[in-house]
């Protein structure tokens, strides 16, 4: 994924896979740890952006003095190599341009050999990478910077191809920039096509799962996070992390946003990554995995990157790897019965994966978690991770009673009323008339949100809304919702965070829950309002700064949105059609409780 600036600049491009390391790193630093800019050749351009129509086709505008031009922006993939394709087309007038390219392999550090190959093509090579760029713009080192100067003219076009392929293979063949872009515009649009009708917010959920297509590995089906290291949840603060990796509490969202969308194609891949990810012994299991399954991620930090802003330490891999979340097992199991219910070709391992992680769940589940927010910190009995071992027992059941699979239903069910129990008697406070965020604590986490949205208990519950109503008090900054006060929850840094986008929509579910549907319409309006202006989210926004914070585009807000959408339009206005729930929720088995 290529993230570019308004100005023309491609600021942070990773090749060949989204960890891979960044031959353009401008994004953490500055021009001289790689970019590609093409842009107006003067300052003051008045820019206006958007994508062509419902695809991943980048059309940035400049309007100057004497003209106006347009870079558009897409990528390409063939056996080996992935291309980067960029045409300036002259709108009106005359526009002159400039393109400086400045390629530094391995997030920044490393200069490439450069050199024009027998074809006229400029290559730029530093081991395994190799980059190779077509153009008939004359172009000249400078600084240790690749610049060349054009004008375009209206009715005219300037193409540049850029390539990357592993530097001992054999010289692809240059693309054909124009030819790629009728390609490319006619794969999204039969993409698209296959999309089924959104209703009320139709183009802002399209725009949404588009963007889960790009964060998703075109060979592996594995959807990472966000296409980003180190982005700040905080400007000037330490809570930098890599995202560019699979999540498993992603899970049973991402299914539900790709099958109500109809793209059960990514959504069959996806769930065989998940099976290829979590197999092998149940106690090995972890939070999060690499684009194909990797699971070291070892973390490290780039000293030599100054960081967004200024935002150190800029990070690679993720410690998180390490941690024991037991939510995972609710996240896992729930996503492979929402695939059986959605038709999903199942493998024949999958009950026997299945049967083996609730096993070990029955072993594991009363003791201390890392927690859902991966806190840097003791282990603590989180309510959170709590209810979602409730949901895997709950899912496991509701598999084999619908599927007529083979387990022991009787003991399941008396592991899962347990947990409920404990969850109801430890995990709530009578004093503040509220869930908690761990046993014995008085202090709230948004994550207590999903209590009733996965029916652990229903919305009518006084509990329910207790905790509601002090999560509202509490963790509302702006009208948005905090993950926690990191102010007084111990999680191992310095306090100071935005607030988080996909609990801002799990309480959008909540108001739908509670049939409190203009609170809702009106939060959810306002969550709209923060998306970038091509419909992109961050992880976090800042209500003081009023700016987006943290990776980007992150995934789990993208899917909180699709999902909350899609749980207000189906209350129909104001009433919720009788028999039917919020389309991200599944009642429990024998009811709600």
């Amino acid at each position: 994924m290529a993230l570019v600036g308004c100005d023309g600049s491609i600021d942070w491009l990773c090749l060949p896979r989204f960890d891979s390391g960044a031959c353009f790193a401008a994004l953490l630093g500055g021009p001289d740890h790689g970019r590609w800019l093409i842009g107006p050749a003067k300052d003051g351009a008045k820019v206006r952006r958007r994508y062509r129509g419902d695809t991943l086709i980048l059309e940035t505008e400049f309007q100057t003095e004497t003209g106006t031009a347009v870079v558009i922006d897409f990528m390409m993939r063939r056996d080996g190599v992935v291309d980067i394709i960029r045409l300036v087309r002259g709108l009106k007038g005359s526009v002159d341009m400039r393109t400086e390219l400045v390629v530094r392999f391995e997030y920044g550090s490393i200069i490439p050999w450069v050199m024009v190959d027998g074809g006229g093509q400029l290559q730029l090579t530093a081991g395994p990478d190799r980059l190779l760029l077509l153009t008939p713009v004359k172009l000249r080192g400078e600084d240790m910077k690749t610049v060349g100067e054009f004008t375009v003219s209206e009715g005219e076009e300037v193409g540049f191809a850029l390539n990357w392929s592993l530097s001992y293979q054999p010289q692809p063949e240059p693309a054909d920039a124009a030819a790629g872009l009728r390609q490319s515009e006619e794969f999204w649009d039969a993409w698209a096509g296959k999309v089924k009708p959104l209703g009320q917010w139709s183009s802002i959920m399209m725009r949404s799962l588009l963007t889960l297509k790009a964060l998703s590995d075109l060979d592996t089906g594995g959807i990472v996070a966000a296409a980003t290291t180190s982005l700040p949840e905080k400007i000037g603060g330490p809570r930098n992390w890599d995202y560019r990796f699979c999540w498993l509490r992603d899970a049973t969202l991402t299914l539900f946003a790709l099958m109500g969308g109809g793209c059960l194609g990514e959504a069959q891949s996806w769930r065989d990554w998940l099976i290829r990810a979590v197999a092998g012994s149940p106690d090995d299991i972890q939070i999060m995995y690499g684009v194909a399954g990797e699971r070291r991620l070892a973390e490290f930090e780039m000293p030599w990157l100054p960081g967004y802003e200024g935002s150190t330490p800029v990070r690679v891999g993720n410690a998180a790897a390490g941690q024991v979340q037991l939510d995972v097992y609710g996240e896992v199991l729930g996503a492979l019965y929402v695939a059986r219910k959605a038709g999903l070709t199942p493998d024949d391992a999958d009950w026997a994966l299945e049967i083996a992680l609730v096993e070990h769940l029955e072993k594991i589940w009363e003791q201390p978690d890392d927690g859902i927010w991966e806190v840097r910190g003791d282990r603590q009995q989180f309510v959170h991770s709590k209810v979602m071992a409730w949901v895997a027992f709950d899912s496991a059941i509701k598999s084999a009673v619908e599927f007529d699979l083979k387990a022991p239903l009787d003991r399941w069910r008396t592991v899962r009323d347990a947990i409920h129990a404990q969850v109801c008697e430890r995990g709530f406070d009578t004093e503040r008339n509220s869930f908690v965020q761990a046993y014995g604590s008085k202090v709230l986490d948004a994550a207590l949100l999903i209590i009733p949205k996965v029916r652990f208990l229903p919305p009518s519950d006084p509990r329910v809304k207790g905790t509601l109503a002090a999560i509202e008090k509490e963790l509302l900054r702006d009208g948005f919702v905090l993950r926690y006060d990191s102010g007084i929850t111990e999680d191992g840094l310095p306090p100071g965070e935005g607030a988080f986008l996909a609990c801002s929509f799990w309480l959008v579910d909540n108001y739908v829950l509670q049939e409190r549907y203009d609170e809702a319409h009106e939060l959810f309006e306002r969550l709209l309002s923060l998306r970038n202006d091509v419909g992109l989210l961050a992880e976090e926004y800042d209500p003081v700064g009023k700016r987006l914070l943290g990776n980007f585009p992150q995934a789990f807000s993208h899917l909180s949105l699709i999902n909350s959408a899609r749980n207000l339009m189906m209350t129909n206005g104001k009433v919720r059609p009788p028999g039917e729930t919020p389309h991200e929720l599944h009642p429990a088995e024998g009811g709600v409780r």
